[in-house]
């Protein structure tokens, strides 16, 4: 019988990929955490015993020499010393037993998948890389009787195809168990430190890494998380992530005017935002897939009415326009204050000195500048004030800076849905500075994002940004502070 050796991470008494139920098993995690030769092992020693015929496929694949082919080949001949069972040739790798290994790109030959039908197993290398199309495609097309997919990913963006089906549902159990199972999945968080194997001259890459890159970077490299940043990115992923609970973590109580935004959308592909904030905690983040854009202010406003909120502003630059009526309707007779937010107008108090951030040290600096000749408009001057606001809650929680906690963004976990958290997380450390000639701070456009980033439209992003607005007196008349508290998720 074969030996096969796995990292205590994979067979446990709490879970096994040797002897789990669930037919999609799924390993995240970052750099020297043994994933793919764990699973590769697994796959070999299923060849051998099972008979079993493997697919081995990434969504990218021009050659064979992208495959894991390689990794299999040093495996079998080196490593697990089973040479004499298996017949390796420059394509395909075939066992005595019967069993063997074939290999596929996907995207340059999408039919590849749904011929696959006769595999017991398959293994997806790289998955954060692979489309929805792929996914929809593999799931139903392995089913055979014991048949099992595996994915193997250092996990990209958060709102990737591969993140949203097969993390961000279950992130938060991730981050505090280290594995998620249910009849269909067993999902594991692996890394470095859970390498029996992990060599020397990894470690020291790894010690350099954290000394030197950005803790997102590392993160991301090492520890399987996210990679929401981007290169000249307006807010960092260390930041948001610091804006969590922050509240909790330095005992500030909400209170203040509750303040509402929706960002509205038509049918397509598109989402609809709503966001609200007590005080400085961001206490709610919502998203509706469906509808148009009438369908979208009714949700938003309903959403509003139940929060029982002071002020209410929707970005009214496009189709938002016609909403005037709608909005001013659904607020008559209650004290709720409404504003209409255009993102292209210039900025408000233009004349006012602008207060910039030194870019050495983050502390606040004022010029000689007035806000109009720093920023594009009002979207760029709000999302700089949103930056400010996480900047400093950063700094407050971090470095243990005293913040004005009126001039911070908590966010509250305990009443936004985590995949909710993870893609406004993604859009609002995905969003790029733009470039001007004239120096003044701008943003790309919706548009740009799409086309020039293949982002897509940073709605939620969009709505919290307009929360740093404030449109109306701060004396505002009605039941501040009175509103029944937003019960967490799952508990509505």
């Amino acid at each position: 019988m074969p030996k096969l050796q796995l990292p205590r991470k994979l067979h446990n008494k709490d879970y096994s990929v040797l002897t789990t139920k669930a037919r999609v098993i799924v390993i995240i995690g970052g750099r020297g955490s043994a994933k793919s030769e764990s699973v590769g092992s697994l796959l070999i020693h299923e060849a051998q015993v099972e008979r079993a015929d493997v697919l081995c496929g990434r969504e990218f694949q021009n050659s064979i020499d992208e495959s894991v082919h390689k990794l299999l080949k040093e495996m079998i001949e080196e490593r697990l010393k089973v040479a004499d069972d298996f017949n390796i040739t420059d394509k395909k790798i075939d066992c005595s037993t019967g069993g063997g290994f074939r290999f596929r790109g996907f995207n340059r030959n999408p039919e590849a998948v749904k011929s696959a039908q006769g595999f017991k197993f398959s293994w997806i290398e790289e998955a954060q890389s692979i489309s929805q199309k792929t996914i929809d495609d593999l799931l139903p097309t392995i089913r055979s009787s014991g048949s099992k997919l595996f994915f193997t990913a250092n996990p990209q963006s958060s709102t990737d195809p591969f993140s949203k089906r097969f993390i961000t549902p279950y992130h938060r159990h991730l981050l505090t168990e280290g594995f998620y199972e249910d009849d269909m999945h067993l999902i594991i968080f692996m890394n470095w430190r859970d390498n029996p194997w992990f060599t020397e001259e990894l470690e020291q890459q790894r010690q350099w890494d954290y000394n030197n890159l950005t803790r997102s970077k590392y993160d991301w490299i090492w520890e399987g998380m996210f990679n929401d940043g981007v290169e000249d990115a307006l807010i960092q992923p260390e930041w948001f992530d610091a804006c969590i609970d922050a509240h909790i973590k330095l005992g500030i109580e909400p209170k203040g005017i509750r303040m509402a935004s929706h960002d509205p959308s038509d049918e397509g592909s598109d989402s609809k935002g709503y966001a609200m904030r007590h005080g400085s905690v961001l206490m709610r983040v919502c998203e509706k897939t469906t509808g148009n854009v009438n369908d979208g202010c009714d949700w938003a406003t309903e959403l509003a009415l139940g929060d029982e909120i002071d002020g209410f502003t929707w970005d009214c630059d496009g189709m938002g326009i016609a909403l005037q009526r709608q909005v001013s309707k659904a607020f008559h007779g209650k004290h709720t204050k409404v504003a209409m937010f255009k993102g292209s107008e210039e900025v408000d108090r233009p004349d006012a000195v602008f207060e910039s951030l030194d870019p050495e040290t983050n502390a606040p600096v004022q010029g000689n500048r007035k806000n109009k000749d720093a920023l594009r408009n009002k979207r760029a001057q709000y999302y700089y004030e949103l930056r400010k606001r996480i900047l400093n809650t950063y700094n407050a929680v971090v470095k243990d800076q005293y913040i004005d906690p009126d001039q911070m963004l908590c966010i509250n976990s305990d009443t936004i849905d985590p995949g909710i958290l993870q893609k406004l997380r993604s859009e609002v450390c995905r969003m790029p500075i733009k470039p001007n000639a004239a120096g003044l701070f701008e943003l790309y456009t919706k548009k740009d994002m799409k086309t020039k980033f293949k982002v897509d439209s940073p709605n939620l992003a969009d709505s919290v940004m307009m929360l740093t607005r404030q449109p109306f007196s701060p004396t505002v008349q009605g039941n501040v502070g009175r509103p029944q508290p937003i019960k967490p998720m799952g508990k509505r």
